[in-house]
């Protein structure tokens, strides 16, 4: 259904009207032409011929054209139908370890050796691109915490950011604790009925100043859900002395601490699983509210008033 953005533009329309009859009128000098009577007289009765057909379109053309933009500010427009945006009500934060261990290259993709980092980009990518319905933001962590994208519903731009990131950006240790502690700095002034991180760690916590287990237990007293992924095909229990192994039994404590899960991963397809099972305990949104969107047809009036103003400044030339 058409309608109008503003449609007090109309009160524009009698302007012209309103101009002529209340504005002075301001008789232009100009200079005379001497001719014979009898070339004047031709000329006269030619002139009067051309006024008669001259005075309808001199009215009406101008008229026309105010009425054209007027209705164009007017701003005409409809309402262009829109599918609801679902909304899960829902903040959730990914925290990566992007310590130098991710670089062990004892995962496979599609049949050939990738690194650590390969396999989460490949899933990790696909699982924020599925939460539709979610604000996602991301943390990558390694000797310091960064925020590498801010909470928001363009889960497309949380899977790119995840695609691109490096070894090195945030440093070679593995510092845990500052990892959820961020994600839950950026969880704090949340309105979202529920908020959930779910941190992938490939190593055991040797930076920060505070313990992850510290960090958990204010997770769950913010009444934020942890779901931890100890990823690597070795614990820290099994091979203490081991370099690149994962402390399964902290981050366990973790999500046993603030009400969420842990999941081991020694493969990728391990990996795939988490994804599929984090679907199913925090599942996505399927309706939600609609936003209103408009096709705008104001460039249509504007265009003819446009041409016929044209048309008729050659016309009267002529």
């Amino acid at each position: 259904m058409l309608e109008f953005a503003d449609p007090r533009a109309f009160f524009l329309l009698p302007l012209p009207v309103l101009s002529y009859f209340l504005l002075p009128r301001q008789m232009s000098a100009g200079t005379a032409l001497v001719v014979p009577e009898g070339v004047g007289r031709h000329i006269m009765a030619g002139a009067a011929t051309g006024a008669r057909g001259l005075a309808g379109v001199r009215l009406l053309a101008p008229f026309a054209v105010w009425v054209l933009l007027v209705t164009a500010l007017a701003g005409p427009r409809a309402l262009a139908p829109q599918q609801a945006l679902p909304m899960s009500g829902r903040d959730l934060m990914i925290a990566l370890d992007l310590s130098g261990s991710m670089v062990r290259d004892d995962f496979t993709l599609d049949g050939a050796k990738a690194t650590r980092l390969d396999a989460v980009k490949h899933v990790g990518a696909a699982f924020a691109r599925a939460r539709a319905g979610d604000r996602v933001g991301l943390v990558v962590f390694g000797s310091e915490a960064y925020v590498a994208a801010a909470p928001t519903f363009d889960t497309d731009a949380i899977a790119r950011t995840i695609t691109e990131l490096v070894i090195g950006i945030s440093g070679r240790a593995t510092n845990i604790s500052d990892g959820l502690g961020l994600s839950l700095k950026r969880l704090e002034s949340s309105d979202a009925d529920t908020k959930v991180v779910i941190l992938l760690s490939d190593g055991a916590n040797n930076a920060g100043a505070a313990t992850p287990r510290d960090v958990a237990a204010l997770a769950g007293k913010m009444g934020v859900r942890v779901h931890t992924i100890a990823l690597g095909p070795i614990a820290l229990a099994e091979a203490p002395d081991q370099r690149g192994v994962v402390d399964v039994d902290t981050l366990r404590a973790m999500s046993d601490l603030s009400g969420g899960q842990m999941f081991r991963v020694r493969t990728t397809d391990d990996l795939r699983g988490v994804a599929q099972a984090l679907d199913a305990l925090e599942p996505t949104a399927r309706a939600g509210l609609s936003a209103q969107t408009y096709r705008e047809y104001w460039i249509w009036p504007a265009l003819l008033a446009g041409a016929l103003s044209l048309w008729f400044g050659l016309w009267i030339r002529r």
